[in-house]
């Protein structure tokens, strides 16, 4: 049987050993100092909860113990929240037995911080930290008032729902919530006030919001806003009046633990694959519109982290010729923003979050925006963009329409490429078909990357690689941006 947390099964030793720290776990040799570990107790506990495991190498990840550290600085370790913060943040200590790396049995220990809703947690030197991604970083100025801000006011996921009662959440989404925790065949009641989703206010027991928008069986009963609305527009603008081009839209009222699955089910279907003859095999192959991956992951962000206390706004996706948004509620949540959310991260809905994390939809370290990123590079197409509004966040995935475009002018085109060319001379004469061939995309296209250019000429990464090169050398192409850059493209060299 593995060895692992009773207070937080998913923290086996083998986890705990040889995982990279991240948003909810971090790692410490029995060696730190104890004032040492306040920036990260109050890391922690301004975010969203999390674990510090003392007696384990944070940098040889080696199964030190911590039995060789005495009694008395084992118990300044367990005291140290009491102790190095100020307020004291709610936590709970916990031991587990180890052999060590020498073969000798050991203990490690186990801080679990909880998350702070209405205090921020400094540390008794008087500075303020934040969990993100797998640091600790101090706030300072503007990001440590917005946490101040922030904390001093109650998150609506919090709140208490005065009409919700037991009887209307959907016992099979309750039943697959106490399954994901390894909480079947407990008593719902019990596991739902342990969890918060159950309070007593002045001797009555409430449903919280959290609860009613994760699990509701009707949700429309209780919030018109849990929904998503898909719109679908033919052209790239959307017009009014005689011109009003909305060929599409769907609402899509879903609780929470429905919505991303429901919307992801209707979207894909809208969304268009087009089909190529692949170079070598003659075979057709498909290709969607948009990678998987990034339209669904800004869906499942927008759930997770919208702000649900903004009445009468409801996330909203739209299909355009050219692009897809994902438009969610609210703005940035404190210290996020539209140059930093690939790395910085910090959850509105701290309740609504760890449930979707625990049913794998949301991920940590950020690496979920990191990969929309990747995906799309991946796939030829321009980066994503997030544009923060007065009141809502939105993330644009490009499409390649303008290549597709001259993929097709490339094909029907009778025009004489000496002709077109002409201007070149001698060095036109030097090139090859190919080459040729590339020039002509690049002049109807504007500009384009090199996956968009092994995709209209069928030809491998390698071969065009070589061609845009010699091209760029020969002084007819330029580069566009950073040359190591995933990003940069190419066009012609007008001078």
């Amino acid at each position: 049987m593995d060895i692992c947390s009773k207070i937080n099964p998913l923290l086996t030793l083998e986890y705990m050993q040889t995982e990279n720290e991240n948003k909810y776990f971090d790692r410490k040799s029995g060696q730190i100092r104890v004032a040492d570990l306040a920036q990260h107790i109050s890391a922690f506990a301004n975010a969203d909860g999390g674990t510090i495991v003392i007696g384990i190498s944070d940098k040889k990840r080696t199964l030190e113990g911590i039995n060789f550290c005495g009694d008395e600085k084992i118990n300044e370790f367990i005291n140290a929240p009491k102790d190095c913060c100020r307020p004291m943040p709610r936590y709970r200590e916990e031991f587990i037995d180890i052999t060590n790396e020498f073969g000798k049995p050991d203990r490690i220990l186990l801080l679990h911080i909880e998350p702070n809703v209405d205090r921020v947690i400094r540390t008794s030197n008087d500075r303020t930290y934040l969990r993100i991604g797998d640091k600790s970083k101090e706030m300072l100025g503007e990001n440590l008032r917005n946490l101040e801000y922030a904390k001093g006011s109650r998150h609506f996921e919090d709140e208490i729902h005065q009409y919700a009662v037991l009887e209307d959440l959907d016992e099979e989404l309750i039943d697959a919530y106490k399954k994901r925790i390894g909480a079947e065949g407990i008593d719902t009641h019990q596991v739902l006030m342990a969890r918060g989703f159950l309070q007593n206010r002045d001797g009555k027991e409430y449903l919280t919001n959290a609860a009613v928008l994760l699990f509701a069986r009707n949700i429309m009963k209780f919030n018109m806003n849990c929904r998503i609305r898909f719109i679908r527009v033919d052209g790239r603008e959307m017009q009014v009046g005689a011109n009003y081009n909305v060929v599409k839209d769907k609402n899509i009222d879903e609780p929470i633990l429905r919505l991303v699955d429901a919307a992801k089910a209707f979207i894909a279907d809208q969304l268009r694959v087009f089909t190529r003859q692949e170079h070598g095999s003659g075979q057709f192959v498909e290709r969607p519109e948009y990678p998987e991956f990034p339209w669904v992951e800004g869906i499942i962000n927008a759930v997770a982290h919208r702000d649900y206390a903004a009445w009468g706004l409801f996330i909203k996706v739209s299909m355009y010729d050219d692009r897809l948004e994902i438009e969610s509620p609210g703005r940035f949540p404190y210290i996020v923003t539209a140059d930093n959310i690939s790395y910085t991260r910090f959850s509105r809905n701290k309740t609504i979050s760890r449930v979707m994390t625990e049913f794998k939809w949301v991920r940590e370290l950020n690496e979920g925006v990191k990969k929309i990123y990747s995906d799309m590079a991946e796939a030829g197409l321009p980066e994503p963009e997030y544009v923060e509004t007065p009141n809502t966040v939105k993330l644009i995935l490009w499409n390649n329409i303008d290549v597709r475009k001259s993929k097709t002018l490339n094909k029907t085109s009778g025009a004489d490429l000496n002709e077109v060319f002409s201007g070149l001379g001698n060095i036109w004469e030097q090139l090859n078909d190919a080459e040729r061939q590339i020039l002509k995309i690049l002049k109807d296209s504007g500009e384009s990357n090199r996956a968009g250019l092994v995709d209209i000429t069928g030809k491998s990464v390698r071969t065009v690689s070589r061609i845009l090169n010699r091209l760029v050398e020969l002084g007819v192409v330029r580069i566009n941006g950073n040359k190591y850059s995933k990003n940069h493209t190419y066009s012609i060299n007008e001078k």
